[in-house]
């Protein structure tokens, strides 16, 4: 996928950068409340699936906040113009698949790709997953069973810079409609301002729709 090299001896986080590459345990995860209010109000009674719409305010997040599309490897950084979202997709079962959903910035075309990726992926044999070929990825699951307070997600080890975005059951509050999620992210990328931003664009995206 098309990047661009991010020059250490002028982006402003190089020595943030290079201090939590060192860590053992340098990712962190920080959980908020989602307002989804309209979402479950006027977007669902036009049509909207509530699920996919959480897709693409995920993806509108990512694509707000540069340091969210930027992926090291070794002492490298890289910065993707486009973030495939790759969610879980339940099988029958009880399992599940991995699909993968390039983003798109206009919701109508990111919904018909994502209902057709992930009905392909219910019907795959197969995990699916990646096996470290690409970094231009965020894993996305959802738990609408739990309306969780915290989570942590495995992790195959430190220089895993990929970021993970989990999210739970919708429930009334005060006559609202929020939900918790969360974002995991490797601290030599991303700084608490970064996850701010984030919260605040998929906020943005949600009231959009």
């Amino acid at each position: 996928m098309p990047h661009h090299f991010v020059d250490l001896a002028t982006w402003a986080r190089a020595d943030q950068f290079r201090f939590f590459r060192t860590y053992a345990q340098p990712h962190y995860a920080v959980t908020a409340r989602v307002d989804v209010t309209r979402v479950m109000t006027q977007g669902k009674a036009a049509g909207v699936s509530p699920y996919r719409a959480c897709l693409f305010a995920i993806g509108a997040g990512i694509h707000a906040v540069p340091e969210l599309c930027m992926r090291f490897r070794g002492d490298t950084v890289v910065r993707h113009d486009t973030i495939t979202l790759s969610m879980s997709v339940p099988l029958p079962d009880g399992n599940f698949n991995y699909a993968y959903v390039p983003f798109r910035p206009d919701f109508a075309g990111f919904d018909a790709d994502a209902r057709r990726l992930i009905a392909a992926a219910a019907a795959m044999d197969g995990l699916q997953a990646n096996s470290g070929q690409r970094d231009d990825l965020a894993y996305l699951s959802c738990l609408p069973w739990l309306d969780y307070t915290s989570i942590d997600n495995a992790l195959p080890g430190p220089d895993d810079c990929i970021p993970r975005i989990s999210w739970g059951k919708i429930v009334e509050n005060a006559g609202r409609r929020d939900m918790a999620m969360t974002l995991e992210v490797h601290h030599a990328l991303v700084d608490g301002r970064q996850v701010g931003d984030y919260f605040a664009a998929v906020q943005g995206a949600l009231d959009a729709i």
